[in-house]
């Protein structure tokens, strides 16, 4: 992992992280619960088994939107 900080949007917000970090690590710097979430990465869905692999450059959209459970029907 690289040392140099970059910025990324993530559902619309500026943060910043280190540059190369797996989109994973992202998720739980930023307190996600990877076993909730859905990512789409660039405008992209971003499948759980890359997550791993696929790490952030500066510029980089993220939409991370949590699975909520429940209710009655």
């Amino acid at each position: 992992m690289s040392n140099q900080t970059i910025t990324l949007i993530i559902n619309g917000d500026t943060v910043t992280c280190a540059e190369e970090t797996p989109v994973a690590d992202v998720l739980t710097q930023f307190n996600y619960n990877p076993r909730l979430v859905a990512v789409e990465y660039n405008g992209e869905i971003l499948h759980r088994q890359h997550w791993s692999e696929t790490k952030v450059k500066a510029g980089d959209k993220l939409e991370i939107v949590t699975i909520v459970g429940g209710g009655n029907f």
